[in-house]
């Protein structure tokens, strides 16, 4: 219900619900088999310029998303969110 699912074939981008980032102190970590540490991006060229920080100026946050199926089951198929499909 509340997780990741195979797209359609030949479907390469499909959208993703609307997101509510909303800190808590003190949270428990998620249980790293049931929850996909997922990249999110700007744009769909997953490189930028490395900034000072390391990070790539591409890269904006890592989302913690819920899967029924192992992480390495979406990492596999390069998984990633994109806050735009062209630039």
């Amino acid at each position: 219900a509340n997780s990741l699912i195979e797209s359609r074939p030949k479907e390469l981008f499909t959208p993703y619900v609307p997101v509510w980032l909303c800190p808590v102190h003190h949270r428990s970590p998620p249980d790293p088999a049931k929850t996909l540490m997922c990249p999110c991006y700007k744009v769909l060229t997953r490189k930028g310029v490395l900034a000072t920080t390391g990070h790539s100026t591409n890269f904006v946050v890592t989302f913690e998303v819920p899967t029924d199926v192992p992480p390495e089951h979406w990492i596999k198929r390069g998984v990633a969110l994109f806050l735009a499909l062209a630039y």
